[in-house]
């Protein structure tokens, strides 16, 4: 089988590659999938260059997320062949993986491979960090990196709760897609002080931020947050350590907090798990639902996939597939 690993961190360009391996045998309690769609998330890219949660085990394939078909089901017989799933797991840029059959979710019908394949992460992750915000209606939520696939993500399901959306992009095309999601302010952080427009369009600042960016987009941002206002950190896109202002802390009563999905989940009950996928399914297969893909690219065009992945301005996610 084909799959891409790496033997070293370092820039994906450099340090990835494609080889032929052994086919992989499942355990009793294990599943073989045949991997037919993967995304790439920015956590990918950091795993690879080895500044990620979760220290990779060289030599590593790369890829978190992914959705495929069973090909041999667990002895127990609780996923059987031809189930079409969705998975993560550490190393999905494969063509086959076995995990644990506790661990695949079966697609639900209709949903095609490329939702399947970006159904967990983004999605999930921004249904957990709205459940942890304590956003009430009308409230104001500011979301850094807006046009990523996670703040497309937010932006509906916020809107949905009635939640009034900014958000921060860097290209100006990307304002009137958010606009068309249903963010009420969009604002270019390479053009405009966030940290003067906010504020003053918010009705004096944001009650919570989501924060994909950290660095001094992350410090500009903790600016919008008006009196006894939250910033959940979940992401460092700029990679590198947000410099706060701790007057601003002190004297505007302000919480900075983390959220990494891993954790989130972990602490739930099974039934709370379920209850979750639910909600997140049912978003993601409502037609009015957006789910963006800007390109797909076989296994073996990983270089280009990563060099439109690197595009800047790029709307949508970039798919590995397989037939």
């Amino acid at each position: 089988m084909k799959e891409i690993i790496f033997d070293q961190p370092g820039m994906p360009l450099d340090v990835l590659q494609i080889k032929e391996s052994p086919m992989p045998n499942p355990k009793p309690e294990e599943v073989l999938i045949r991997v037919t769609a993967r995304n790439i998330n920015p956590s990918d890219i950091m795993f690879i260059r080895g500044m990620y949660g979760i220290t990779p085990r060289l030599p590593s394939s790369a890829g978190f997320e992914a959705s495929g078909v069973v090909e041999t089901g667990d002895q127990a017989g609780r996923i059987k062949k031809g189930t079409r799933v969705m998975f993560t797991a550490i190393g999905t840029w494969r063509e086959f993986v076995c995990i644990p059959a506790s661990l695949v979710i079966p697609m639900p019908d209709g949903m095609p491979d490329e939702v399947a394949c970006q159904a967990f992460v983004n999605p999930m992750t921004a249904f957990g960090m709205l459940e942890e915000s304590g956003l009430q209606e009308g409230q104001w939520l500011l979301i850094t990196a807006g046009a990523s696939a996670f703040g497309k993500f937010a932006i509906q399901m916020a809107k949905q709760k009635n939640i009034k959306v900014a958000a921060t992009v860097r290209n100006e095309a990307q304002k009137a897609v958010l606009e068309q999601l249903g963010a009420d302010l969009v604002i270019n952080s390479e053009t405009e002080k966030i940290q003067k427009v906010v504020p003053e369009k918010t009705e004096g600042g944001v009650h919570v931020i989501f924060d994909a960016v950290g660095g001094m987009l992350g410090a500009k941002a903790l600016a919008c947050l008006r009196s006894n206002g939250k910033m959940m950190v979940f992401g460092a896109l700029a990679l590198e350590n947000m410099p706060v202002n701790s007057g601003l802390l002190i004297f505007k009563n302000l919480t900075i907090t983390g959220f990494w999905l891993s954790t989130w989940i972990e602490n739930m009950s099974a039934e709370q798990r379920m209850k979750a996928f639910g909600k997140v399914f049912g978003f993601l297969m409502k037609d009015t639902s957006q789910v963006d893909v800007a390109g797909k690219y076989d296994l073996s065009d990983f270089r280009e996939a990563i060099k439109a992945y690197e595009t800047p301005g790029r709307n949508g996610k970039i798919l590995l597939v397989s037939e």
